[in-house]
């Protein structure tokens, strides 16, 4: 998967689902999202979960640190890019960032914005790592979306605490390429249906 294909999704259907129990597997298949975060199962059964997106169409990534029996290393990576085959990964690693994009694996780098000094190293860490999106959280601070836009080149996915649709467009609104939502209520909201011009940066 290109970074411009991964880009061309993400900005025609604005909404990411993140995927947190078994039980809401089938219910991202016909939600009209651009792509599926799986922070759910193991080594045995993350390729079967990773296929079930990828025979719908659908891109597919794998939160590293979520699955059970997978070592946090390189070989844990060169694991998932060799026999379990998703899209790309998000991971709050840079070690895992550097890894993946190795064996040819999309990226996006999540940070948790608790305060200033959060903000400044997220941006070091992007600076040195390089990946192809990041993903702040939580999502109800639209305005820092503005603000790591002025600092990165890359595009802002906006996570975490979204609750509902007018949550979902402010974070469209501030410059956000698209809002990952593990509430499985918001993943069949329209929030495609009107334009979001980016803000001057």
């Amino acid at each position: 998967m290109k970074r411009t294909d991964f880009y061309a999704e993400l900005e025609a259907s604005r909404k990411i689902a993140s995927v947190k129990e078994e039980k809401f597997l089938e219910k991202a298949l016909d939600a009209g999202v651009g792509a599926v975060v799986l922070s759910i199962g193991n080594i045995g059964n993350i390729a079967r979960y990773v296929q079930l997106y990828k025979s719908h169409g659908i891109l597919v990534f794998v939160h590293p640190e979520r699955i059970g029996g997978m070592s946090q290393d390189k070989d844990g990576i060169a694991f998932l890019a060799r026999c379990v085959k998703p899209d790309g990964i998000v991971t709050t690693r840079n070690n895992l960032v550097k890894q993946a994009k190795k064996h040819g694996l999309l990226t996006v780098q999540r940070f948790f914005l608790v305060d200033s000094d959060a903000i400044k190293s997220s941006l070091e860490s992007v600076r040195e790592t390089a990946p192809d999106a990041v993903e702040i959280m939580p999502g109800l601070l639209p305005e820092f979306i503005t603000e790591f836009r002025r600092h990165i080149s890359v595009p802002v996915i906006a996570g975490g605490l979204l609750s509902n649709r007018n949550q979902m467009v402010e974070a469209l609104r501030y410059g956000a390429i698209a809002v990952s939502m593990g509430n499985h209520r918001l993943w069949k909201e329209k929030v495609n249906d009107e334009p979001y011009p980016l803000p001057a940066v």
